[in-house]
């Protein structure tokens, strides 16, 4: 493993333990040898990420579970734990996020290409969280090489979305939504909306309508390492 790769583990590291969802600081220390369960093992929240710089992460991270208010159909630790994950590969510069999902990362906790970190309070250890890179470059003529690769993914198709705005709200809020109420977005009237790809921010743009459709017409490109709030 080169410097880089091992600055790019810690990077990510440190930026998912400041967006788990717990009520008492969390630290995190990389670990040479796991103590998970199997059971937690296989029930990590996982997810890919394919760009110049492509990853396999896991999340074990119990407390989620409380959080995400087990018994509601609305939220899944899955829903919770995507947003943290969202935050670690986004050190790692352009590229799309899989779909999170619950899985066995046993194998990936295993891999010798893997970097494991600890996530620590001061009750002690709280979950793992687990990085393995692939196509991590450090010359302009192998981060050619990445480039050429990464164009064989040219034709696959990914979810591009329009976003006018967005608000926070609880469960309880998200439960008593009935017709008729009214959610105030974050976003003014006249103000350009939000174009993602896969939940990335690469664009801004106007809502226009064309043939009685809705469209969005775009008027600024972003860098595409831009991180959507």
């Amino acid at each position: 493993m080169n410097t880089t790769e091992t600055s790019l583990h810690l990077d990510a590291a440190r930026a998912i333990v400041h967006l788990l969802p717990s009520a008492a600081p969390l630290d995190i220390t990389e670990a040479h040898t796991v103590e998970a369960t199997p059971a937690e093992l296989a029930t990590a929240v996982t997810a890919s990420f394919v760009g110049n710089v492509s990853a396999d992460v896991a999340l074990v991270f119990p407390e989620a579970g409380a959080v995400a208010e087990a018994d509601s159909d609305l939220v899944t630790v899955v829903d919770v734990l995507r947003s943290p994950l969202e935050g670690a590969t986004a050190v790692l510069g352009a590229g799309v996020l899989s779909e999170a999902r619950t899985d066995d990362a046993a194998a990936l906790f295993a891999d010798d290409a893997t970097t494991v970190f600890r996530i620590t309070s001061d009750a002690g250890t709280v979950g793992w969280f687990a990085i393995r890179t692939r196509g991590v470059q450090t010359t302009p003529a192998a981060r050619a090489v990445s480039a050429e690769k990464l164009g064989r993914i040219n034709s696959v198709e990914m979810a591009l979305t329009v976003e006018i705005g967005r608000t926070r709200m609880s469960v309880r809020e998200v439960l008593s939504l009935e017709p008729g109420t009214v959610i105030e977005l974050d976003r003014s009237a006249g103000a350009p909306a939000d174009i993602l790809l896969n939940g990335r921010l690469i664009a801004h743009g106007e809502i226009v309508v064309v043939d009685q459709d809705y469209a969005v017409r775009i008027t600024e490109i972003l860098d595409t390492d831009t991180p959507h709030a």
